[in-house]
């Protein structure tokens, strides 16, 4: 085991300034520990030196490697003149198809529509689109304008209630104050003796 305030490590690998290495080597003679160490790793570097240096490999191969290599179909996917050959010779069968599959067609077979015909459909197909469009657009602004009637009729339904409910807190209010007036007043004038009854 080597002290903490020296790096005998580093002496041995020779990453250590002059100073610092004079400073490690007067150490190393006074403590037995650190000396055992260098001595240890002195060893250790000279073991690995007298190693010869082999090459590393490049590809270790193993028994699944056949498992794993690509199919057929698999390489010629991947490799790029190959599919540029099949795809020319898929083209070129297809145009011999088509050329050969075409039917026929005979000129006098072809009937001619008149234009007045052609404009006279799309104005039709035109004015039912445009009619149906319209219809939609009127239908969602009679439903937003229903809605919004509605909410505003609900509002002053509401308002209306309130209103109606507080008249009628102030009218008990001053139908009670009437009613204890009058038995006041009926309290009173069964109790004041009137002259001459």
């Amino acid at each position: 085991m080597s002290c903490s305030t020296v790096d005998v490590k580093a002496y041995v690998l020779g990453e250590l300034a002059a100073s610092e290495k004079a400073a490690v080597e007067g150490h190393v003679r006074a403590c037995q520990n650190c000396s055992e160490e260098l001595e240890r790793l002195n060893l250790t570097q000279a073991a690995l030196l007298s190693l010869e240096d082999e090459e590393v490999p490049q590809r270790i191969a193993f028994v699944s490697d056949k498992v794993f290599e690509p199919r057929w179909w698999q390489t010629m996917w991947r490799s790029g003149p190959a599919m540029g050959f099949a795809s020319a010779l898929m083209l070129a069968a297809a145009i011999l198809v088509h050329a050969y599959s075409r039917p026929v067609v005979q000129p006098a077979a072809v009937a001619t529509v008149g234009t007045a015909k052609i404009e006279q459909r799309i104005e039709r197909e035109v004015t039912v689109r445009v009619d149906a469009a319209v219809a939609k657009a009127v239908g969602q602004a009679e439903a937003r304008q229903t809605q919004q009637v509605a909410q505003i009729l609900e509002a002053a339904e509401k308002k209306i209630e309130s209103q109606r409910r507080s008249d009628m807190a102030v009218v008990q209010q001053a139908a009670r104050y009437y009613e204890q007036q009058t038995a006041r007043l009926m309290v009173a004038v069964n109790n004041d003796p009137r002259p001459g009854q």
